[in-house]
């Protein structure tokens, strides 16, 4: 499976960015999606996570309400809807899939994405 992050950038804080992650290699379908981040100097940290089938989604404390992540099997490619960001969202926010039991330890997921960042400056 190979994973490919995109649409990270450079933005101010209060504003949104959408990143999207596309899957090729074999189909997204029946399994979960998970989205992490690591700042500098910082240990990757999990962000928000999908179920397989779409309906159940958990969020980290610092983005609930803010962040949505969602899915498009039909597309082969996952999401991050980011609102209303923050400095302290800076980081390079990655993408995981196939995630099971503790779906937001990182090592729980054997395929990763290369990574998108994202820069909020205030």
């Amino acid at each position: 499976v190979q994973l490919q992050a995109c649409g990270g950038g450079l933005v101010q804080a209060g504003t949104s960015l959408r990143l999207s992650c596309a899957a090729s290699g074999r189909t997204l379908s029946r399994l979960t999606m998970g989205w992490f981040r690591q700042a500098p100097g910082k240990e990757r940290e999990f962000v928000a996570r999908i179920s397989s089938n779409g309906g159940n989604t958990n969020y980290a404390d610092s983005v609930k309400g803010r962040f949505t992540i969602s899915r498009d099997d039909a597309k082969n490619t996952g999401f991050l809807q980011m609102n209303n960001l923050r400095p302290e969202d800076t980081a390079v926010y990655y993408c995981a899939l196939g995630g099971v039991l503790a779906v937001r330890l990182a090592s729980n997921y054997p395929y990763w994405g290369q990574g998108t960042e994202v820069t909020v400056s205030s």
